[in-house]
């Protein structure tokens, strides 16, 4: 059993004076640390004997540096890509020479770039999928000829691949979902992922094509549909038996893999840099599908514009013993690249709206089937402490799914049980949270992921969950304050395409989440510097000191100034990595 404390990541890594001398003909700049938290009061630089001439200089802005120890400044200077100064306008002079260029900020705000440590960036941005339905259609029926257009378009595919409609829609249909989806395309396999993702609606060829019939057994961590009067199956697969067929579907070919690295190069990576992205985690990379051959391939042309770790899928079904081999050969962590095969992503449990999430108490509401269903396991306890007793030695840092009070629980209890003071892991989703739990993850050192960019996870939408677990369990969801208050390392991502990576919009929605709220200095940390820790890059990044590479952003507006409900209509001017410009506006 481990033991330890929860450390504190906010190291100032600067000698703190003040003085003004003149040594051996060097300037060394002074002024005294401002603690002031207002945006217009000019905070000291950390002193440097001024041995160098900037490349580049940022000056008359209000820059937001996420340094406790030095929360705002007027300039900074950069020498190829790192931060050489910090501090006021009067000393940057000292760091400009004929060839540095000089960017006047006129007022506007610069502050770390964003991290978004939950991402799907290849599975979002591929053109894989042939179709998509209409998530707010709530008749099955009208789905049939957007399918069977689709099979039209596509008349060399060997399978129809969709996306985008809810389970709902298909549970409420008069008919069984199976038949209306064999009426749209019947002579080759169709698979369509539910707006979740955690269930797939399949039509009779690729049942077939999975040896899926009525007497199969479900899956680990998942469940095939059948009808409930008549036993047969209704096309619905939930969980992993949907991730399963899934993986038949995506085999990867020469062109799927052409298409997912166009997605991500083409499309993912330049949005990632408008809107101020500078560092992500690829949240469920699908390595039997090859995914990693295209971070590869985007690392090899030096087109990635993004720190990446890749978040490699753990299989339910797989041997762990031969799972563990693999990935460990998997491994890489390149303390000079920019992508890094250095974590490990499994679910524990399914969602709410699935009841599949994993409870402690029954649900009110049963989709299952199950009489006094508790929800499923995509690993139990036991086995999770397997991998990361596994694992963790090799330097794989654990990013576990876990939304159900007893999820979070079994994953806690095997972090504690086999995880040590070299693991950074952490639990992302936290949706239900036993009481009992919250001061957990700071006593076991284990990130607290969050997102609430999507509007239903504000406090309004908490009870559209009442019908599954009750008013009482609903009434808490994502309860990013009481984590923080208890100490725990709280970071917000998106989980896009789930909801919009742009991190102003989850800014804005935990800054108005109460009573499950935090400030927005608080907010920013947890898209920088905390999410900088979860990426081991905390002393490189995530915030702006000497020494650290010049990953920033400048926005259009002073955050800090504005009405908190307007903050998602800000805009990025100008996003830096390692000191390039990789966006501007």
């Amino acid at each position: 059993m481990m033991k330890f404390s929860y450390r504190n990541i906010y190291r100032n890594s600067q000698i703190k004076l003040v003085l003004s001398v003149l040594v051996s003909g060097l300037l060394i700049a002074s002024c005294s640390n401002s603690d002031s938290k207002t945006t217009t009061t000019d905070s000291s630089p950390i002193v440097t004997p001024v041995t160098t001439i900037a490349t580049q200089v940022f000056k008359n802005g209000a820059i937001y540096t996420v340094n406790e120890q030095q929360p705002w400044a007027t300039a900074i200077a950069i020498k190829d890509n790192k931060i050489i100064y910090v501090g006021n306008n009067d000393n940057i002079n000292n760091y400009i020479g004929n060839a540095t260029k000089v960017t006047d900020l006129n007022g506007k705000m610069m502050m770390p770039g964003f991290h978004d440590v939950h991402i799907h960036p290849i599975e979002s941005g591929s053109d894989n999928t042939s179709f998509l339905l209409n998530t707010d259609e709530n008749n099955a029926e009208n789905f049939i000829d957007v399918i069977a257009d689709a099979a039209q378009s596509n008349p060399n595919a060997e399978w129809l691949i969709g996306y985008g409609h809810s389970i709902f829609t298909l549970l409420d249909a008069n008919r069984s979902p199976l038949a209306i989806i064999d009426q749209a395309v019947a002579d080759r396999p169709v698979i369509i992922m539910e707006q979740t993702s955690h269930s797939m609606w399949v039509n009779s060829a690729a049942l077939a094509r999975a040896g899926i019939d009525k007497n199969t057994p479900d899956p680990l961590g998942g469940i095939i549909g059948h009808d409930p009067q008549t036993g047969e199956l209704n096309g619905l697969l939930i969980d992993n038996a949907g991730n399963i067929v899934m993986d038949l579907a995506m085999q990867p070919t020469t062109m799927s893999m052409q298409r997912d690295y166009d997605g991500l190069v083409q499309y993912t990576l330049p949005e990632l840099a408008k809107n101020g992205i500078t560092s992500i985690v690829d949240a469920r990379s699908f390595w039997q599908r090859d995914d990693h051959l295209t971070w590869l391939k985007a690392n090899e042309n030096n087109a990635l514009t993004v720190r990446v770790d890749v978040g490699l899928w753990l299989y339910p079904n797989d041997d762990d013993d031969v799972q563990i081999a693999q990935l460990k050969q998997l491994y890489s962590n390149n303390d000079n690249s920019l992508l890094h095969f250095n974590q490990i992503k499994l679910y524990a449990d399914g969602i709410l709206i699935n009841t599949t999430a994993a409870m402690k108490d029954a649900y009110n509401f049963d989709l299952l089937g199950i009489a006094g269903n508790k929800g499923l396991n995509y690993f139990t306890q036991q086995r999770i402490e397997k991998y990361i007793s596994a694992l963790e030695p090799q330097g794989f840092d654990f990013h576990i799914h876990a939304i159900g009070d007893r999820g979070i629980h079994e994953a806690l209890n095997a972090i504690e049980n086999a995880g040590s003071e070299q693991g950074r892991h952490r639990i992302t989703h936290v949706e239900i949270v036993d009481p009992i739990d919250i001061p957990r993850f700071a006593q076991l050192n284990v990130t607290a992921d969050a997102q609430v960019a999507g509007d239903f996870t504000q406090p309004e939408f908490w009870h559209d969950n009442d019908e599954f677990i009750g008013a009482v369990r609903a009434d808490n969801l994502i309860p990013i304050k009481s984590l923080h208050n208890a100490g725990a390392r709280i970071t917000l991502s998106s989980d896009w395409s789930v909801s919009p990576f742009n991190p102003f919009i989850g800014l804005q929605n935990a800054v108005t989440r109460a009573p499950q709220e935090l400030t927005l200095a608080q907010a920013i940390q947890a898209y920088t510097i905390n999410s900088a820790y979860v990426m081991r890059q905390e002393d490189k990044v995530g915030s702006i000191e000497v020494g650290k590479l010049a990953d920033l952003v400048i926005l259009d507006r002073n955050i800090f100034d504005i009405d908190v409900n307007t903050i998602k209509q800000t805009k990025i001017m100008m996003t830096l990595l390692d000191g390039k410009i990789i966006y501007q506006r």
